[in-house]
């Protein structure tokens, strides 16, 4: 007979260490057509962080994603960058294209102002335009300007800076400290069919709420969430290494490591919360290794739930699921009196 629960899981997870140097550089150039160059030493490994940085630049600049051309991962002509790592790219190359688009903008604006007749501060870059804050009907076209900041002014805009989560090494004595620059925050529910004749659990559904600041691209933070778990599900029921009696591995392959497939899917509620970070780029903080954090306690709780046993070891295979069932039932058996 299948058997439903339903489990809640929630966790923190902390992103950008400060312990150590944790530094991401970064290059803007602002060319004469009105589009830019970014360089940043950061790499793509398919979780969507180019395509985040793309907007980061393009809002601090006011021209659009499909404006701006990055230049990633080679060392020979990009900054520095400690690594796509600890879900810190966003938050801290983020932080750091930001600033140095930031110093472009501002080249631009100080040839506007001579334009249009005001002063910097009045000014804002939005929708390819330099316009007057509050007096969007007087601009000038970011491309206008950038040619002529090059052709006539003599002062190409380009801007160079680097962000670093301010370092505070913990203390030696008594290892307390501030080890992060900040941290997200998510809980998740899992719903799960347990047979109780065979011990196997079906995962149904997983409502994931996280707390990841601003989200820049909300189409990937939720494509985040799913992959997280996605992964989530296979530790929690499926994922295992096997060894014989001599610690070789048995499994050392795709055809007998068991991972999930898209047919063991669960459907996918994501919520993003509301938040705002106030030392991340437009508020944003992280969203990629933490969602995946508290999905197999959610299915471990859930499966608890359905029929009352505790897995303490992943993943929760039918066969450690059943074998709790029957020791559950014979306890409660003992327990009948005589």
């Amino acid at each position: 007979m299948k058997r439903r629960g339903r489990g809640l899981a929630s966790m923190w997870y902390p992103v950008g260490f400060t312990v150590a140097a944790n530094p991401s550089g970064a290059v803007v150039k602002v060319n004469e057509d009105g589009t830019a160059v970014v360089l940043t030493g950061t790499v793509e490994t398919g979780q969507g962080a180019l395509g985040v940085l793309s907007q980061i630049a393009a809002e601090a600049l006011g021209i659009a994603p499909n404006d701006i051309h990055i230049v990633s991962g080679d060392t020979d002509t990009c900054p520095m960058d400690t690594g796509a790592i600890a879900s810190r790219t966003t938050y801290i190359t983020g932080n750091a294209i930001a600033a140095a688009a930031a110093q472009a903008r501002d080249t631009l604006f100080e040839v506007a102002a001579g334009m249009l007749g005001v002063k910097t501060s009045q000014l804002e870059a939005k929708d390819h335009k330099i316009q007057v804050k509050g007096f969007p009907a007087r601009n000038v076209p970011i491309a206008d300007v950038a040619l002529r900041a090059h052709i006539v002014n003599g002062t190409p805009p380009i801007g160079s800076a680097t962000w670093n989560p301010p370092t505070v090494p913990l203390d030696p004595e008594t290892g307390q400290g501030k080890p992060f620059g900040t941290y997200v925050y998510a809980t998740q529910i899992a719903e799960v069919d347990v047979d109780d004749e065979t011990g196997e659990v079906e995962v149904l559904r997983v409502t994931a709420s996280h707390d990841c600041g601003t989200a820049i691209n909300p189409m990937l933070v939720e494509g985040q969430i799913e992959g997280g778990v996605f992964m989530g599900l296979g530790f929690a029921v499926q994922e295992e290494i096997l060894f014989d009696k001599q610690g070789k591995q048995i499994n050392c392959n795709l055809t007998n490591y068991i991972m999930p497939t898209t047919l063991d899917m669960p459907a996918v509620d994501c919520d993003i919360v509301d938040s705002y970070d106030e030392t991340g780029p437009f508020g944003a903080k992280a969203v990629g290794e933490p969602s995946l954090v508290p999905t197999a306690a959610a299915i471990c709780n859930a499966i608890y739930d359905a029929v009352g046993v505790r897995i303490m070891s992943l993943p929760a295979t039918a066969e450690k699921v059943l074998a709790g069932i029957k020791a559950k039932r014979a306890a409660e058996q003992k327990q009948i009196p005589a």
